[in-house]
């Protein structure tokens, strides 16, 4: 998002009323994801990776490094089979993922990153770095670690 456009929404927002939906943990916890992804977008794209989709960017969140099946990927980002499968089929059109045999079923083909993929991958874990960086100036380091021993509990 343009500086302008956060500064606006930023004023927009502190103009309005609070409410008791905007005390809601869920809310809350969504706002913040959003921030993060919003910023991984605008990244990727200044990297030369403007073409990944919101879609990719939650699949390759949850891709990891060991190949995994598209009924797992689906299961973890709670969407259907069929929307998982168009949004790997555009990954693997972008040579970002490839399909492999799985060596216990070979009726199961797994999807998992490529060498052009790897390479996006750890380029966005640097961005996210320099996001964790960025937050720990907003927030105060203290309340960033506070944060992740929070969110890192087992709930």
């Amino acid at each position: 998002m343009p500086a302008h456009q956060e500064e606006l929404s930023r004023r927009i927002g502190a103009q309005r009323q609070p409410n008791k939906r905007d005390s809601y943990l869920r809310h809350l916890l969504l706002a913040r994801s959003e921030w993060f992804e919003q910023r991984v977008l605008e990244e990727a794209a200044q990297n030369g990776y403007g073409f990944v989709t919101p879609a990719m960017h939650r699949m390759f969140a949850h891709l990891g490094r060991q190949p995994v099946s598209l009924s797992e990927l689906a299961r973890r980002l709670a969407v259907s089979r069929q929307a998982l499968h168009q949004t790997a089929t555009e990954a693997l059109e972008l040579g970002l993922v490839e399909l492999v045999d799985c060596d216990s079923d070979r009726r199961l083909r797994l999807v998992r990153f490529s060498d052009k993929g790897l390479r996006m991958s750890a380029t966005a874990a640097q961005v996210l770095e320099r996001l964790e960086d960025q937050l720990a100036q907003r927030i105060g380091s203290k309340d960033l670690a506070t944060l992740r021993r929070i969110l890192q509990k087992d709930w």
